[in-house]
């Protein structure tokens, strides 16, 4: 029975009756199989009455060379075979519903394309392997809460005029070493392996919609939350978008020279939407089906983008899954971050979860836990946020500890603890505990989240700034602009020492750890390079910001006690020294008179986790006030002081004071 690409007008009940009885094709050759001798091609699409292979010489425009008539095969596959080597061929499918020819489309499979990606290109993915990429390896890798995560846009690494980078705005420009800024500093991919991060995630670089390449030699910029081909490499980033090799063999280049670097490749993926609805290479194959509807038929709209997929429906689980696998073995993907994860069925995601551990099992996966919208799917089957116990080895961003720390992201001039706001301290407990159970937490005090909800701290992402809402320095910029830099330079180490000295996996945006800045834009998705490019001469102007960052870095990596692997650990292993009034809990510790909120404390049993500190003691003042605390008896070694490394030995005992939005961690071997 042949069904009408109309269905989709239907009611929610009906829909989901029909698309389910829709064919699911367990084959994994959908899309291009090549060889010299002759190239098959299978698309997926069960209600079409025709099919055509159409193939081109050009990527865009121009004449069709020739037409081919598929064939129905089963589960709702058509096929067609050419004999001869197309490599370079161009080619586009369309298919008859109800009697009406629909848009030419790539198949969502496409591996290759030409420019603007409206047309797939006949590749050898071999001839895209870069020299000596089969010995190419991902760095060692053991903890997931071992991960100290970068999130970079590829353009604004190297665009800007001071990054003494050749290859702007590129896949290239970061495989370029030796590059420095006017004051003789590290850029690029120097500067990123310098910092010591473990992972560099990648803004979205699968084939995007906004930027029109061609016109690469007109500024254009964009984050590239628009997803048109999933399975190629976008071509704005790569030398040449209108050959398909190009962008190929630049990708793998970039991760090659990561991966030799030491450092670990995580991409930004997009499977919730498409930019297109109607019209996307999705739709033209088989109107609604991997699409949610709403009750009345329309398009379904949880991402606030203009349309939901339907992760749950076989096919379009089949695509995620088949996509994320193929990015791993034929890019060497290490990782995968999950934009708005909240849409996506928890069993999907476990699924893509337990495939991807089989051939990797250091794989690193994370996502946004919550949505834009409502979505017609119910909560409790989705991978949201108060779910993410339910999640198997995939973490989810913790905004609990990120307003916590600045304030919220959509009140802006709201401040956080770091910044002088009252009150948060059980906000920053409960984040510097990875959101698992502990007996200490005062839930009910915790800004959002009023129960745990991280099985294990591997479920957490820590951090107080990403992509999205004002960075950190413009945050505080704007939150406490009635106080010195100075004092906003301290808020800003206090916001970075609990970030990277919190359980969990630590999460850094590309710029944080020399104050970057967009000039107060909140939202700059397609801003100009002027408020997103990385300007490297803040480097040099926050020089001492960039080395306490790095030497937080260094102290998190050598020091297992702040990256415990289990929820076990961290509630046996920290002890938090003050409860919500700030008085005594812990029969060792005195306070000063001064009981006045702003402050949090904490000791970890380091010898319990295999750590060569047998104790450390942290402490946090969100205060703009110094605060005197007496120590437990005994000789306690500085690490750091008043957001200062401590550069030669020395030790406190008794009392000591803290300073306004400090951070001082004290210790005995």
């Amino acid at each position: 029975m042949i069904i009408s690409w109309l269905l989709y007008t239907f009611s929610a009940t009906s829909q989901k009756t029909i698309y389910d009885s829709y064919p699911g094709y367990k084959g994994n050759d959908l899309g291009l199989t090549y060889s010299k001798t002759q190239s098959s091609f299978r698309i997926w699409a069960p209600t079409a009455e025709k099919a055509q292979l159409i193939l081109y010489k050009e990527g865009m425009d121009g004449v069709a060379e020739s037409t081919v008539e598929m064939k129905k095969a089963v589960d709702g596959v058509w096929f067609s075979q050419v004999r001869g080597d197309l490599k370079g061929k161009f080619y586009v499918f369309r298919v008859q519903i109800n009697g009406k020819w629909l848009n030419e489309v790539p198949d969502p499979y496409a591996k290759a394309v030409g420019v603007n990606g409206k047309r797939a290109v006949v590749v050898d993915l071999k001839e895209t392997n870069p020299v000596g990429w089969q010995n190419d390896k991902s760095p060692a890798f053991k903890n997931k809460t071992d991960a100290i995560i970068y999130e970079l846009h590829v353009r604004d690494a190297s665009i800007a005029e001071n990054s003494g980078i050749k290859n702007k705005g590129k896949y290239l420009g970061l495989t370029e070493t030796g590059t420095k800024n006017a004051g003789g500093l590290s850029t690029g991919l120097d500067h990123i392996k310098d910092l010591g991060i473990t992972h560099v995630h990648l803004l979205p670089v699968f084939d995007f919609y906004s930027i029109d390449e061609n016109k690469l030699d007109t500024p254009q910029y964009n984050w590239g939350y628009d997803p048109l081909n999933y399975n190629v490499p976008d071509g704005s980033f790569s030398t040449n978008p209108y050959d398909g090799v190009t962008r190929i063999k630049e990708f793998k280049q970039m991760v090659q020279a990561l991966h030799k670097n030491g450092l670990r490749v995580v991409m930004d993926v997009v499977y919730n939407h498409t930019r297109l609805t109607e019209d996307s290479y999705f739709n033209q194959l088989v109107p609604g089906y991997y699409y949610r509807q709403t009750k009345d038929g329309k398009f379904s709209n949880a991402t606030a983008c203009g349309n939901e997929t339907a992760s749950e429906r076989y096919m379009m689980r089949k695509f995620m899954l088949e996509s994320v696998l193929y990015w791993v073995k034929e890019y060497h993907i290490d990782g995968f971050r999950f934009d708005l994860m909240g849409v996506h069925d928890i069993e999907t995601m476990n699924l893509i979860s337990r495939e991807l551990h089989k051939i990797k099992p250091d794989i690193l996966l994370y996502g946004e836990g919550w949505t834009a919208g409502s979505s017609p799917l119910p909560d409790s089957l989705r991978a949201l946020k108060k779910y993410a116990y339910k999640l198997d080895r995939i973490a989810v961003f913790s905004d609990d500890i990120r307003d916590g720390i600045k304030g919220s992201v959509f009140e802006h001039e709201d401040k956080g603890f770091a910044s002088g706001k009252p009150g948060m301290e059980e906000s920053i407990r409960f984040g510097i505990v990875a959101s698992c159970r502990h007996p200490q937490v005062d839930y009910s005090e915790v800004n959002y989240s009023k129960a745990a909800y991280s099985a294990q701290p591997w479920n957490t992402i820590t951090y107080c700034e990403c992509h999205d809402n004002h960075v950190l320095w413009d945050k505080l910029a704007i939150s406490a602009k009635n106080v010195t830099e100075a004092d906003r330079q301290e808020m800003d180490k206090l916001a970075m020492s609990i970030v990277l000295t919190s359980q969990g996996i630590s999460f850094l945006h590309a710029g944080t750890e020399f104050l970057r800045t967009k000039k107060g834009v909140e939202n700059s998705f397609e801003s100009a390079d002027s408020i997103n490019a990385m300007d490297w001469s803040l480097k040099t102007k926050n020089k001492e910001i960039f080395e306490y960052v790095k030497a937080l870095i260094k102290l998190r990596k050598e020091h297992p006690a702040f990256r415990m692997t289990n929820a076990k650990q961290i509630a046996e292993n920290i002890q938090f020294l003050f409860n919500q009034q700030n008085t005594v809990i812990s029969e060792n510790i005195q306070t000063s008179e001064d009981k006045q909120k702003g402050i949090v404390a904490y000791k970890i049993k380091g010898e319990k986790v295999n750590d060569k500190w047998k104790t450390i003691l942290v402490y946090l003042n969100g205060h703009s006030t110094k605060r005197a605390h007496f120590l437990p008896i005994g000789k306690w070694k500085i690490a750091i002081e008043n957001n200062v490394f401590a550069k030669v030995p020395k030790t406190l005992e008794d009392e000591f004071l803290m300073n306004p939005y400090s951070c001082t961690i004290l210790y005995q071997e």
